[in-house]
């Protein structure tokens, strides 16, 4: 089964309803939810989708349960000490994207999904925009 890690920016288009992407994001959502594929976020993407959710809406409480529905949706890896070490000596200006790189290398991820091809175009691990995923996995 693929194992995909979803990018903090896919995560935020569904949440967020983010036109014109939204539509897409949530049937990757739906496609984890039912076991089409191992979808996985970061646990750094976790304190990112934190912060982002709680600016816009301003109560914990809420954006706690959006977290916890997150988390019965998607598998949570977590970002190793060596992880952070193999990204602050990669060729990646974005030390975050690099971060993602090297867990997703580490975890052995079939890809990464992101709209942000710019800082991932040295990844390790092939990258695909969430059209291309949703593409690939109707074909498979």
């Amino acid at each position: 089964m693929t194992k995909a890690i979803i990018d903090t920016c896919v995560v935020i288009d569904a949440l967020q309803k983010r036109e014109p992407f939204w539509k897409t994001a949530e049937r990757i959502f739906i496609a984890a939810a039912e076991d089409e594929f191992v979808g996985i976020i970061t646990a750094k993407a976790v304190t990112d989708v934190f912060y982002l959710h709680h600016r816009c809406t301003h109560d914990s409480r809420r954006t706690k349960e959006v977290l916890n529905g997150l988390l019965e949706i998607f598998a949570l890896s977590d970002t190793a000490a060596s992880d952070c070490k193999r990204a602050l000596i990669s060729d990646v200006s974005d030390f975050e994207d690099a971060v993602m790189m090297e867990t997703a290398k580490r975890i052995s991820a079939d890809c990464i999904v992101t709209r942000n091809f710019k800082d991932y175009k040295n990844s390790p691990v092939p990258v695909m925009s969430p059209e291309e995923f949703i593409t690939a996995m109707n074909t498979n």
